[in-house]
């Protein structure tokens, strides 16, 4: 990409299609690989959690953002509706994506979600190595509640969770 793209050229899409959690996979593999060096398991926990979703996705309690550009997908949030919360998952850009207030807008687009559906709650689960994304969620409001050691993405690394209260 020559010229640096605006949030504005960015299309939020909130309507699921055929095909769109295929790519999230498959984003999540590729990217993953590349830039942290996570194998395979990684990307069958990715799958299994889509698996889960496409089966139980309910558009009244579950809301997934698909960010476009020229008609192709380059980002995807996923806010999955649990009992007494909501589970922010599969947050993800291109790297070219990455800077232009992308995620801020994503994460405001989730906690007026969480408003709009009177839940007040949310968590997600993420690694330590996601030290921009965590700072992210921490400006937000998430809180870390727990770590485990995990070597369950084919190296070691620590898995945290973080909660988010509104009220």
């Amino acid at each position: 990409m020559t010229t640096k793209v605006s949030l504005h050229d960015i299309r939020l899409r909130n309507e699921l299609l055929p095909g769109d959690l295929g790519y999230v996979a498959y984003l999540h593999g590729i990217l993953y690989a590349k830039e942290r060096g996570y194998g395979f398991n990684f990307e069958g926990y990715v799958m299994d959690g889509l698996g889960e979703f496409a089966h139980q996705y309910d558009p009244a309690k579950d809301r997934i953002w698909v960010c476009e550009h020229e008609e192709k997908i380059i980002g995807f949030l996923m806010g999955f509706g649990r009992e007494d919360s909501i589970q922010l998952r599969y947050f993800i850009f291109l790297p070219e994506y990455r800077g232009i207030g992308l995620g801020k807008k994503l994460m405001e687009e989730f906690i007026n979600f969480m408003k709009e559906r009177g839940v007040n709650r949310a968590y997600l689960w993420t690694t330590n190595e996601q030290e921009e994304a965590i700072g992210l969620y921490v400006r937000y409001g998430f809180r870390l509640t727990e770590e485990k050691k995990s070597n369950a993405f084919d190296k070691e690394l620590v898995e945290q969770r973080y909660d988010l209260s509104l009220s």
